[in-house]
């Protein structure tokens, strides 16, 4: 079994990142490699540009793969995208300079270049809005076009606009919103290891999400703390051998409450509190 990773580009580190905390980090690292084995047995890792990771997962040379949506949408290829994995989140936009004083993409007149490496979304845009556009095909910087004179206006990714401002460029047409994704061969959507692979990086990003509570509580206060406590399905209590009756309760949290929790069990008698991070959750 084979996953598609980014060889290169914004999504390569968290996709590496998310594969190591799920159990399918390399087992060992070679710039020069383009398929490297992982530390589970019978799942290697392929490195290739983000690009065309649908391709090769729709041929079947990888069952998997992890890219952009803008990606898979761009390629026009037949794949099922099993996860959004919640990172490299960006947007598809149309951007002008600044100077010029357009606001709508119906504003820029027949003729305009777009310079783009999205040719097919682009087009797509141009046709169902009856723009008469010339789309110029890049597969460097869109950014520096318009001031080069090479292209009237540019669609291109952007993440927090910053490139774009350095540029003298303002977007004023989202076209796509993106994030990384895991995409599966459709032949191989039920297999099993494409079902372990996905419930082990379910199981990371659900887990990067909560705490771990775990706390002593006098069987005086265990009511008043439990009653406290937001839990998945319950908390976990266990007896503790102490001169004073008390109980262990374990529970997991959304990290977001963490702190307000914390105060309330605190004050409902709970002691001897840790917060211990979760590695996987697995429902």
């Amino acid at each position: 079994m084979k996953i598609a990773v980014p060889s290169k580009g914004r999504l390569r580190d968290k996709t590496l990142e998310l594969l190591e905390a799920a159990g399918f980090g390399t087992i060992y690292a070679d710039p020069r490699a383009l398929i490297i084995p992982t530390k589970y047995n019978g799942i290697d890792l392929v490195f290739v540009r983000p690009e065309d990771i649908p391709w090769i997962v729709e041929s079947g040379a990888a069952q998997m793969g992890i890219t952009g949506h803008d990606y898979v949408v761009e390629a026009g290829v037949e794949v099922e995208e099993v996860l959004d994995l919640g990172y490299g989140n960006s947007r598809l936009v149309l951007a002008v300079p600044n100077n010029l004083g357009i606001e709508k993409a119906e504003e820029l007149p027949e003729g305009t270049r777009v310079a783009t490496k999205f040719v097919n979304i682009s087009k797509k845009f141009i046709n169902e809005r009856n723009l008469k556009w010339k789309i110029i095909k890049i597969s460097g910087s869109a950014e520096i076009m318009p001031g080069l004179g090479a292209a009237d206006a540019i669609i291109d990714i952007s993440s927090t606009g910053t490139t774009l401002r350095l540029h003298g460029l303002k977007a004023i047409e989202v076209l796509l919103e993106s994030s990384a994704r895991l995409i599966v061969n459709k032949e191989f959507v039920n297999d099993d290891k494409v079902e372990l692979v996905k419930t082990m990086i379910e199981g990371v990003l659900k887990a990067r999400k909560k705490k771990l509570l775990m706390m002593n509580v006098p069987e005086r206060s265990l009511k008043e703390v439990l009653s406290v406590l937001p839990s998945m399905s319950g908390p976990t209590i266990s007896k503790v051998e102490s001169t004073e009756p008390m109980w262990e309760v374990i529970v997991a949290i959304d990290e977001s409450e963490l702190n307000d929790v914390i105060m309330k069990v605190k004050s409902s008698g709970a002691r001897d509190i840790l917060v211990v991070n979760i590695e996987r959750l697995i429902p």
